[in-house]
């Protein structure tokens, strides 16, 4: 019995993850510079994305949280966006993937998704930040998590069953909205914590 595909083509989730894919990896290329430049040259001062005690990459990117592996995690957005964005791509050229691909790629993107928020988490109570490059990675994987489970929902990756896709059918056109809730919650939790509004005003 062959492995079980997706029969429609994702077109709009297709071209959402290489828009996504582009924007998350040029943070991870910009992050990747910043600390390469750092430790070629630790007396060189502010990096470009420090804008003030608040808004800057220096302290996430010094910590050790910025290495959870042993190496700089925008290593990490580099090669998994452009993972997103060779998916994307081969979507749109009518690329057809089995269920356990799809499996896989729900599980990186919600690896990301998971490692995303603990690191929301570690900005805003224990390093006290908010960096730059790090929010556009955190903008752009949010919904992408979202969009990717809806996805597998609504065209039986997940379960064969009609009530289940009708589901993912159901959420789809409610991915944006999940991903603004989701900002919300962030942006109320660093304003508790971090009195953002009346750091930058």
């Amino acid at each position: 019995m062959p492995p079980r595909t997706i029969d429609s083509r994702p077109t709009v989730l297709a071209v959402w993850l290489v828009i996504a894919g582009v924007i998350g990896w040029i943070a991870a290329f910009a992050l990747t510079t910043e600390k390469f430049l750092a430790l070629a040259n630790p007396d060189a001062g502010p990096a470009s994305c420090d804008f003030s005690p608040l808004v800057q990459c220096t302290k996430n990117l010094d910590s050790w949280q910025g290495s959870v592996f042993g190496f700089p995690n925008p290593i990490l957005g580099l090669t998994g966006w452009v993972a997103s964005i060779v998916v994307g791509m081969a979507i749109l050229a009518g690329a057809r993937f089995a269920r356990w691909f799809w499996l896989a790629f729900a599980a990186g993107i919600t690896f990301a998704f998971g490692f995303v928020l603990w690191l929301i988490g570690q900005s805003i109570f224990s390093l006290g930040t908010l960096c730059p490059w790090c929010m556009v990675t955190w903008v752009v994987t949010i919904p992408t998590f979202y969009a990717v489970w809806v996805q597998l929902l609504r065209s039986g990756v997940i379960s064969s069953s009609r009530r289940v896709k009708a589901v993912g059918a159901s959420l789809g056109a409610w991915v944006p909205l999940m991903a603004i809730l989701t900002y919300a919650v962030v942006g109320v939790l660093a304003q508790l914590r971090l009195d953002v509004l009346s750091a930058l005003f």
